[in-house]
């Protein structure tokens, strides 16, 4: 088990936060999430939701501690630096720098960048390079960060024009050139189906949604549930009737025209 112990306050910038070591690994830095909290102006429930709702992205031991874990045998040390809030705290989270890289991918605003550029310049890196007297591993490294932040915000920014634009072949487009952006290869993704209840193709063809599912079921294009198929796919809404949930098949582009061309 790597021990933990409070290296004092750091200072970065205006930023200060209590410099911890251990956990990680022998000399390892770490940052405990309600330093990371203040340092966004965040409040420490909102950064523990963040985390607790993509908690599967985060390898414990390696992006995270919880301190509270009685098997890490961790509370102590939360219990002697009074971390503890009170007895309703249910977790006290140690993040690793990569465990703080992708907890920024979460947050993924400016600020949070700009943050991570000079955690890991000044914090992370700049006392291992000293020790290590390696002067050159923190140009290097701010330069990776530096390449991974501008694909990171290009990708973001391809990803939000995408999603405004009405043109499916543009989108797509877009999309795949966000994900060249982050993985360096040109990956087609799989687009969404348009889909239209009974109700919606009714409308447009001036007919009632019964006289459509009757039709649907005349011509044979509903799958077996639960399922789809080309021409649609059963999901599950709430009746309009009850709180309880029913079955509904909603229809692709295929199943529309399907309907379309039985009425010619």
């Amino acid at each position: 088990m790597n021990q933990l112990k409070v290296i004092g306050k750091e200072r970065i910038g205006h930023i200060e936060f209590t410099g911890i070591e251990g956990g990680f690994g022998k000399d390892k830095k770490a940052m405990l999430v309600k330093d990371i909290a203040k340092i966004h102006d965040k409040e420490l429930r909102q950064i523990n939701q963040a985390i607790n709702m993509n908690r599967k992205r985060f390898k414990d031991g390696i992006d995270i501690v919880d301190l509270l874990n009685q098997s890490d045998g961790f509370r102590k040390f939360a219990q002697e630096n009074r971390l503890i809030g009170s007895n309703r705290t249910q977790h006290v989270y140690l993040l690793s720098e990569r465990g703080y890289a992708k907890l920024l991918k979460i947050l993924d605003d400016n600020k949070a960048w700009d943050i991570y550029d000079q955690l890991v310049d000044n914090y992370f890196n700049m006392r291992v390079a000293i020790k290590n007297n390696e002067p050159s591993l923190v140009q290097q490294r701010r330069l990776q960060i530096m390449e991974d932040n501008a694909a990171t915000r290009k990708a973001s920014i391809m990803y939000k024009i995408a999603m405004a634009t009405e043109s499916n072949s543009s989108r797509q487009s877009l999309l795949a050139q966000a994900a060249k952006e982050l993985t360096g290869e040109m990956t087609i993704p799989v687009m969404k189906h348009k889909e239209y209840s009974a109700t919606e193709i009714g409308k447009l063809l001036g007919i009632t949604s019964n006289k459509v599912g009757r039709i649907a079921n005349e011509i044979g294009i509903k799958a077996e549930q639960p399922g789809q198929n080309k021409y649609g796919r059963w999901a599950n809404s709430k009746s309009q009737y009850s709180d309880k949930e029913v079955s509904q098949w909603l229809y692709f582009e295929n199943g529309f025209q399907a309907i379309k061309e039985h009425l010619k």
